[in-house]
């Protein structure tokens, strides 16, 4: 019998093949990134919009933080979606609400800092809906770290 037709030759042959792509491969591997800094625990409390505008992930050691409905949500954990250069980087440390409802993210959305919070009293009822679907997305998916209130004097 030939050592090509000899069945248990395939198999070691396949054995041998499948080892050596894996040793191989593996060294090949792309090396990892550096693990992200650990953040120190939030405590529930209340934030200003001043005061939210220092969550806004801009280095990685800074949380990102936003207010949808009153609620600040912590969403450091979706930085590339939240944190600068992302598509909803500009509600990073900011009250998204209006922005979310009208599904817009147009800095005019955008209510000033230092001003009063945006009671959304002019919202249609399909973005008081979008709105409020937003706001579930967020209580499932991020944790509910604060509340947003008014600016002190």
């Amino acid at each position: 019998m030939s050592a090509l037709t000899n069945p248990v030759n395939w198999i070691l042959a396949a054995v041998l093949g499948y080892i050596s792509y894996n040793f191989f491969a593996a060294a090949a591997a792309p090396e990892l990134p550096p693990p992200r800094p650990k953040l120190p625990a939030l405590v529930f409390k209340e934030y200003t919009p001043k005061e939210l505008t220092e969550f806004d992930g801009r280095t990685d050691d800074t949380r990102i933080l936003i207010a949808v409905q009153g609620k600040i949500f912590d969403v450091t954990r979706g930085r590339n979606f939240y944190g600068p250069g992302g598509p909803y980087g500009n509600f990073a440390g900011r009250d998204a609400s209006r922005g979310l409802a009208k599904n817009s993210f147009d800095s005019e959305m955008l209510v000033p800092v230092d001003g009063p919070i945006d009671k959304l009293e002019d919202l249609t009822d399909d973005e008081k809906e979008a709105l409020s679907d937003w706001a579930m997305h967020f209580e499932g998916k991020y944790q509910h770290v604060g509340t947003l209130v008014e600016n002190k004097n």
